[in-house]
C-alpha cells in the first residue's frame, strides 16, 4: 500500500456499509454478514421481465444503507452492493442474460444528485460478472419519486412512458437483465422492461439491492460466498 492510501485510511477507516463499525478493508463486516435479511426471488410483482430478484430486504439497516448511498452522496457503497448482487444473480439467473443495463434517473435528479446510484451499480455488478453493460435506457422526463406515492396503480401512472431506448440495436435479440437500487411494487421495473421488450430485447431478468418485504417470512443469515 503506498503512503497516499496509508494516509487515506488512517484519515478515513473503511467501514462496514450497513453497521458502519471500522472494518480490516472489506464493505460488510464479518457481524452483518451473517445477519443480513435473505431475499432471493421477487415472485408475482411486475409484468414484461420474467424474473426478479434481490439478495437483500429492504429494511433495517438495510434500508439505511441505501439511503445513504442515494441521499447522502455516499457512492462508494456501490461496491458492496455490487458483490452482494453479482453473487445473487450468479445463483438465481445464471446464463439467463447477455447484456447488463440500468433504470436511470433524469437528467433534473441527476444534476441535483451528483450520479446515478443505478448506474454505479451495474458497471460494478456487470464487471463481477464479465458481462457487458450498456445504456440502453434514458429518463425522459422528470416524475415524482414512486417512494412518495401508495399503489402499484398510482407508482404505474407516474411514470408510463417515461423512458425511452436509447438504441434499439443494444437490445434487439438480447436478454437484458435490468438493474435498480429497490424493488418495491415492480412498477418501474415493469415499464422499463415493456420498452426493452418494444425496441426487441428477447427477454428481461431483473435485479436490485433490496426488495420490499410482501410477508411475514423471517430473516435468514446471508450466504455469503
Amino acid at each position: 500500500m503506498g503512503l497516499y492510501k496509508k494516509l487515506l485510511s488512517l484519515l478515513f477507516p473503511p467501514r462496514c456499509i450497513f453497521c458502519r463499525k471500522i472494518t480490516d478493508g472489506d464493505s460488510i463486516c464479518q457481524s452483518c454478514q451473517g445477519d443480513l435479511p435473505v431475499c432471493g426471488q421477487i415472485k408475482n410483482r411486475g409484468e414484461f421481465f420474467s424474473a426478479a430478484v434481490a439478495p437483500l430486504y429492504y429494511e433495517g439497516s438495510v434500508r439505511k444503507a441505501l439511503h445513504r448511498y442515494k441521499f447522502s452522496g455516499k457512492r462508494g457503497y456501490c461496491v458492496g452492493f455490487s458483490e452482494l448482487m453479482a453473487d445473487c444473480v450468479r445463483r438465481e439467473l445464471s446464463d439467463r442474460f447477455d447484456v447488463v443495463t440500468w433504470v436511470p434517473v433524469s437528467a433534473k435528479r441527476l444534476r441535483k444528485r451528483g450520479y446515478d446510484q443505478s448506474k454505479l451499480l451495474a458497471e460494478r455488478t456487470a464487471e463481477r460478472l464479465g458481462a457487458p453493460v450498456v445504456r440502453a435506457l434514458k429518463k425522459t422526463r422528470h416524475t415524482k419519486a414512486n417512494s412518495t406515492l401508495e399503489g402499484r396503480e398510482s407508482r404505474a401512472a407516474n411514470i408510463l412512458g417515461a423512458y425511452e431506448v436509447t438504441q434499439r440495436e443494444l437490445v434487439a435479440g438480447k436478454r437484458v437483465l435490468l438493474i435498480d437500487d429497490i424493488f418495491t411494487t415492480g412498477a418501474t421495473m415493469s415499464e422499463c422492461a415493456r420498452m426493452l421488450l418494444m425496441a426487441g430485447a428477447g427477454d428481461v431478468v431483473c435485479a436490485a439491492v433490496a426488495a420490499a418485504r410482501r410477508n411475514n417470512r423471517k430473516n435468514q443469515p446471508y450466504n455469503w460466498i
